[in-house]
Formats: structure tokens, sequence, C-alpha cells
């Protein structure tokens, strides 16, 4: 009888071994395939970047061509295309605004986040909501009057507008708050103003080391979206020359003109202007998980 039993626990053991075998399988098989797809785009540009136009317009390929020094030449040499499009300056433009809008979009939302985690006043919960409402206002319903204002402050064809706005970032603060209530005890503030630390100071020395992960996530989508806006800039940079504008603006200018024909040298920009974007995911990515999963936590 014994023997039996021990049969029968040996075969439901090793039936719930080969379900769960079975069940990892196909999920990897699943997620192979949806990596797949969310890469194969991006390696079919860089592609398109070392093959001709007339190759591009007849034919899909896998293989890179050998047209890449042509393309160069046409994009960096080529006066029609060098004229809207400097890759250099574009990447300085671009750093300027990506870097300094996110940093503040970091700091100002943490330092909000801390607040409103750290301090009990009336209206708390009241000034979150109203953050939080914030977050349902499309930036498409302000556009009007944001260039308006920026143009009655002689703002418009700075890089400043860019950016500044980025201190205000709702999405970024419920982040904030939600890894900082499931993994910032307020007892550490007690004991650092019990040893006479100042608010500000605890904030800078000790809030901001514990917030690393959160910090490092957000600080990585911020500058992504700010690297790729291309509407705002749009609007503020429509009028100045090509020493001014951002990559986005650059990589329109050469994809809507009648002018530029050439879609190997159209491909190469554009995988220029995205490779710091590809080289920031592939060097961070592990923050980015680590972040999301500790700041995913429901209130």
């Amino acid at each position: 009888m014994s023997g039996k039993m021990k049969s029968v626990y040996g075969d439901a053991k090793d039936n719930y071994s080969f379900k769960i075998k079975l069940k990892s399988g196909i999920l990897f098989a699943w997620f192979v395939i949806l990596t797949l797809i969310c890469l194969l785009p991006i390696y079919i540009l860089f592609v398109n970047a070392t093959r001709s136009s007339v190759d591009i317009a007849n034919t899909l390929s896998f293989i890179p061509g050998g047209n890449l020094k042509n393309n160069i030449d046409k994009l960096f040499k080529d006066v029609n295309y060098y004229t809207v499009f400097k890759l250099w300056t574009g990447y300085k433009n671009s750093l300027i605004v990506a870097a300094a809008a996110t940093f503040l979009t970091v700091f100002f939302s943490a330092l909000t986040a801390y607040g409103i985690h750290v301090y009990d006043f009336k209206l708390k919960e009241i000034s979150y909501t109203v953050i939080l409402l914030v977050m349902m206002v499309p930036t498409q319903v302000t556009a009007a009057g944001f260039v308006n204002f920026m143009s009655k402050l002689h703002l418009t064809g700075h890089l400043a507008p860019l950016f500044i706005p980025a201190i205000a970032a709702p999405a970024v603060v419920y982040f904030m708050r939600s890894y900082m209530k499931s993994s910032f005890p307020l007892d550490i503030v007690e004991a650092a103003r019990i040893d006479g630390c100042g608010e500000f100071r605890t904030f800078l020395t000790i809030a901001i080391p514990m917030m690393k992960p959160a910090i490092a996530v957000q600080a990585i989508f911020a500058f992504i979206a700010s690297w790729n806006n291309l509407y705002t800039p749009s609007m503020i940079l429509a009028t100045v020359q090509i020493d001014k504008k951002t990559l986005p603006l650059m990589i329109s200018a050469i994809q809507t003109s009648q002018n530029f024909n050439d879609n190997g040298a159209i491909y190469l920009a554009i995988a220029l202007s995205i490779l710091p974007v590809v080289v920031a995911y592939v060097a961070l990515s592990r923050f980015i998980i680590a972040g999301v999963a500790l700041g995913g936590v429901k209130e």
C-alpha cells in the first residue's frame, strides 16, 4: 500500500513539474516573439541606413547594404541636406533641453512627493488630488495658451520654454509618492530632526539617496521623452535658424520637404538621431525594470 501511494505521489509530482515546464516554455517563446516584434523595426531602420534609395523603394531586406558611405556623404556634405540637418548642432541643442528637463522633472517632483508624504497639513489630500487631476489635461489643450504666453514673454525662439515647464510633472510626482509610501519610513526623518538636521538638508542627504531607484527610472523616461519631443519645439522654434533647432525638428524637415528624396540618407539621419536613446535603454534597462517594480504600488 505504501509503495502504491509513493507511486501515485511521484506521478502527480512529475505531472505538476511537466505542467510548470510547459507553461514556462510557452511564456518564454511568447516573450521571445514579442521581443523580436519590438526590435525588428529598429533593426530594419539601421539596415536601411546602409542601403540606397532605389533598393529601399524596390525591396525589403534584412541584410545591410553597401551604400553607407554614400549616405554619409550626402547627409554631411550635400548642401541641400546640410543646410537643414546638422547632427552635432542637433545633438547639442537636444542634449541641453533633455538634460535640463530631466533634472527639473526628477528634482522638483521628488521634492513635491517628499513634502506631501512627510508633512501633515490641512489641504494635503486636496493638493495631491489637484496634482493628479492635472494629469488628465492633454498637452494639446493648453498648447495655444502656452505659446501665446511665451510670445508675450518674448521667449519664442529660445530653448528655455522647452525645459522650464518640466518642473511641473504630475505623473512623476504620483510615481515618486507611491514609491515613498512603500519604501521611505517617516521614522528616519524624525531621527534626522532630533540630530539637528535641517528640513532641506534631510531631503538632499537622506531622501534623495533612498529614492535613487525611483529617480533613476523617471530620469530615463524624462530624458527620452524630452529628446524625442517634436510637438512643443515645432511651436516654439518654428521660425528660428538651424543652429537653434533640436534633432526632431531637423528630422521632420528632411522628411517632409520635397527637396530630399534620398531615403537612404533620411534613414541614416533617423538612425543617428535615435542612437543615444537606444544606448540609454540598453545601458540602463536594469534601472527601468527595478524602478518600475519598486514604484508600482497601489495606494
